[in-house]
């Protein structure tokens, strides 16, 4: 995928521990951390800080890691996408542990190890800090959610997504797990664009070898009412929350946004 090189990219938790800092509502966490990136424990310490730090908004948002360019250019090891499932798998055990048990932790897997390790504070939210295992691979990534995590979070169509969510149920059952205990989330691209022509140029930049019929019927940009229509629709395919992409820092947008089609869901 291309990465604009020249520009600057800031630390996606330092970025948040400043934002938890001037912000006192909105939910702060990533879309996702590849697990790559940092030792599990030490992501879980990160983040448990970051919810210490802003009385209790952290979301920990786990994945496998994708972005090979990054990987290269920083020396960082990218192993095969087995290896990265194996390790995302034993990655969010591990978490879950540290961030459920009530005193040191002991975990002894193929990638990672705790020794009796201390982990305070754990929380400072109602109960443990969510984890959100992004991700629709539906052998290992949909399962791993099942067994570790607490909030689902995949792209696609509505119907894509009613799928995904069929699969976890899949897996739920196998494991043992509620599925009412996982949210739901789809992470769509949202574009407001009153003029249609615009809009269908957008539709076909962000989704150039889709059909444009799938495109009108399946994606958020376009104008407010095609946008609410395309959310429901996500709605009714079981999503409990819609997380944006792709949307221009301009606070004017997210005010028309806000006005235009947050409000009819209200």
């Amino acid at each position: 995928a291309f990465m604009d090189e020249t520009g600057d990219c800031l630390e996606g938790w330092m970025t948040l521990a400043g934002l938890g800092a001037v912000t006192e509502r909105i939910r702060l966490g990533t879309i996702v951390t590849g697990n790559t990136y940092r030792n599990p424990a030490l992501l879980a310490k990160m983040v448990a800080t970051l919810d210490a730090m802003t009385n209790g908004r952290a979301i920990l948002g786990i994945g496998a890691a994708w972005h090979v360019r990054e990987h290269e250019a920083y020396g960082w090891d990218f192993p095969s996408i087995k290896e990265r499932s194996d390790r995302l798998e034993e990655a969010c055990e591990l978490i879950h542990g540290l961030l459920h048990s009530e005193g040191p932790v002991n975990f002894d897997g193929q990638y990672y190890k705790l020794d009796n390790a201390p982990f305070a504070p754990r929380t400072s939210q109602a109960g443990p800090i969510p984890v959100m295992v992004a991700g629709g691979g539906e052998k290992r990534t949909l399962r791993t959610l099942a067994k570790y995590g607490d909030i689902m979070n995949v792209g696609g169509s509505p119907d894509e997504f009613a799928r995904k969510i069929d699969i976890l149920n899949q897996h739920c059952a196998d494991v043992g797990r509620d599925p009412a205990e996982i949210t739901k989330t789809a992470f769509c691209i949202l574009a407001l664009q009153d003029d249609e022509a615009k809009a269908a140029r957008l539709r076909e930049r962000f989704a150039p070898d889709a059909p444009e019929e799938a495109r009108m019927r399946n994606m958020a940009v376009g104008n407010a009412e095609h946008v609410v229509e395309v959310l429901q629709r996500f709605g009714e395919a079981g999503a409990d929350e819609v997380i944006f992409q792709s949307i221009p820092n301009n606070p004017r947008l997210y005010e028309r946004i806000n006005a235009e089609v947050l409000s009819a869901f209200d």
